[in-house]
């Protein structure tokens, strides 16, 4: 409860003028005005019901006069360029932050008011501030838990050879296995600011089963949908592969290593007379060197964000004719989002987070 009577009488002639003044900013008279209706007796509650804003708004307001007087009250600057904390405090902040890792502004708004008893009613003041203090909002990159950087360097530099001596009559793909599951993606669009928008949700989680093959430099695609993807849909994958380019002599795939990848039955299939595919297999726990990982974001945000579909059925055709067709009718326009431009990922130029 905020005491009646905590302006001195020069103060409050001040902020009653600045409450009647029609030419000061409305922000400020509101502020004015707040502050001497709550010196009158007005409760918090009563001023913001009467000014049409939250109570939470007016005690700051009372704080930041009994911080910085009718200076803060009349200032618009906090969290900017000249916020109110101060060098030992900002300090204080960064620390608590880099320590910390805070998800929301209104965490670190509550830190400042807890630690400092200050308070910030704006968030965007209070990212003006933290901008100003070297902080951003990162989304941490998800990194798999085991890396090899002298692997990742290793497979990059043979891929690299591979491809300034490859034959006119040799191809080099990608494959890998995907199981999109029949289930509404929504994801942030622009629309009119009156519209309430919304996806209907399926009422099952069917997936669908894809072994797939993409070539980089034409974009064809070869793509098996099975009921289980094992050594029987990897023979498949790679028989269609074969009847894709039926006058090359040889035909590199590169894949992951999945158990399925190296069963008996694959091995042997490619120990028959007349193969032309020979297997490369990606380092261990590295899904960035296999472009084909990048083709399946590509397919979520063309066939399932923002898309409903009635049946599992339906929803395959939608995936499939995406992946068989319209990726190589319009592979101009989406190569530069499926590409084998590799990265090493070093675990150690990353802060993990625990």
């Amino acid at each position: 409860m905020i005491q009646s009577g905590f302006l001195s009488e020069e103060d409050r002639k001040a902020l009653t003028a600045l409450a009647r003044d029609g030419s000061s900013p409305c922000r400020v008279s509101r502020r004015a005005n707040a502050l001497v209706l709550l010196d009158k007796g007005w409760s918090c509650q009563q001023v913001a019901d009467a000014l049409l804003l939250d109570d939470d708004t007016i005690r700051g307001w009372r704080k930041l006069f009994e911080q910085r007087g009718i200076e803060g009250i009349t200032s618009f600057d906090v969290g900017g360029s000249a916020s109110y904390l101060s060098v030992k405090q900002e300090d204080d902040l960064k620390a608590w932050v880099g320590a910390a890792l805070p998800r929301s502004t209104r965490q670190i708004g509550a830190w400042i008011e807890k630690e400092f008893g200050l308070v910030y009613e704006s968030r965007s003041g209070l990212i003006a501030l933290l901008h100003r203090l070297g902080l951003e909002y990162h989304k941490p990159n998800v990194i798999p838990r085991k890396l090899n950087e002298e692997k990742q360097k290793a497979f990059i530099a043979s891929y690299e050879k591979l491809l300034n001596s490859l034959g006119d009559d040799e191809a080099v793909l990608f494959a890998d296995a995907v199981h999109p599951t029949h289930a509404a993606r929504p994801v942030g669009c622009w629309a009119p600011s009156q519209e309430k928008l919304a996806i209907e949700q399926t009422s099952g989680r069917q997936r669908i089963n894809i072994h797939g093959a993409i070539d980089l430099e034409t974009g064809q695609t070869r793509m098996i949908e099975a009921l289980t993807i094992d050594a029987a849909s990897t023979i498949r994958l790679l028989q269609s592969i074969e009847t894709l380019y039926p006058m090359l002599a040889l035909i590199h795939v590169f894949l992951d290593n999945a158990r399925y990848h190296h069963a008996r039955l694959v091995q042997e299939w490619l120990a028959l007379p007349g193969r032309r595919i020979k297997l490369h297999f990606i380092p261990t726990y590295c899904p960035h060197l296999n472009p084909i990982e990048r083709l399946w974001g590509v397919m979520h945000r063309n066939v399932t964000h923002n898309k409903c579909y009635a049946t599992c059925a339906q929803f395959a055709d939608a995936t499939l004719g995406f992946l068989r067709e319209k990726v190589p009718r319009n592979w101009a326009e989406l190569c530069d989002s499926v590409t084998d431009n590799f990265r090493i990922i070093n675990p150690k130029d990353f802060r993990v987070m625990t």
